[in-house]
Parts: C-alpha cells; structure tokens; sequence
C-alpha cells in the first residue's frame, strides 16, 4: 500500500479550515460536518502512516480501533462520539421529523464540534509527524 498519510492529512487541515469559515458565516451545521470531515481524514492518515487499511466514518471506532501503542484517551474517544453524531443529520432534512438541519444547529454545536476536532487532529499529527 502506498502511503498517503500527508495528503489525508492536508485535506484533513483544509476541511477543518472550512469548519471554521462555516461558523464564521453562521452555516453551524455544515462548520459541524466539516468538522467531522476533517477529524475523519486526520484519523484515516493515522491509518495509512500505519500501514493498515480502514473504512468506515466512525471517527470514535476508528481511535478506539488504534493498536493499543497508538490509542488514544478515552475522553478523546468521547470527544469522538460527539462528532460523529453530525455525519448524517447535519445534512439530510429527513433525519428530523420536521425542517432542515439548519434549523437544529447552533453556534454551541459548531464550536463544540470544532473543539473535538482539533484536538483529534493535534492527536494524530503527534503520531504522524
């Protein structure tokens, strides 16, 4: 397998940038996606400096999944299951049983979301680098 551990990573900054430009512009659930995005991507780059293959969007199972040497805190992994709870509902309207998720996201979820984030990607770029 050929390592792309510095592209996941960079896309996983540039996504995290985009979180924070949609909180900027009050987009609170897509600063929420982005977040998970790039918390994602920082993780998958974990994976690939690694040397092994992993799929899926749970960003909590892909840490709690780590070899143990690599695994992270279990506050970490929380932080992790807050995040991934915004991979589908910040999107899809029929998620909720009336209106779009613009309407259920707040200011709090995005900076929440961004926090959890950057500290998963700060987690991983001491793995890497």
């Amino acid at each position: 397998m050929v390592c792309r551990a510095g592209d996941w990573f960079r896309q996983a900054l540039k996504d995290f940038e985009h979180a924070r430009r949609s909180l900027e512009m009050g987009d609170f659930e897509w600063a929420c996606f982005a977040a998970h995005q790039a918390a994602e991507k920082a993780i998958k780059a974990l994976y690939q400096k690694l040397g092994i293959e992993v799929w899926g969007r749970s960003i909590s199972r892909m840490l709690a999944n780590l070899p143990e040497k690599y695994r992270p805190s279990t506050d970490l992994i929380d932080h992790a299951k807050r995040i991934d709870r915004h991979y589908i509902p910040s999107r899809y309207p029929n998620v909720h049983s009336e209106g779009a998720p613009l309407d259920y996201y707040t200011r709090e979820d995005a900076l929440e979301a961004i926090k959890y984030a950057e500290e998963i990607i700060e987690f991983c770029r001491s793995k890497i680098f």
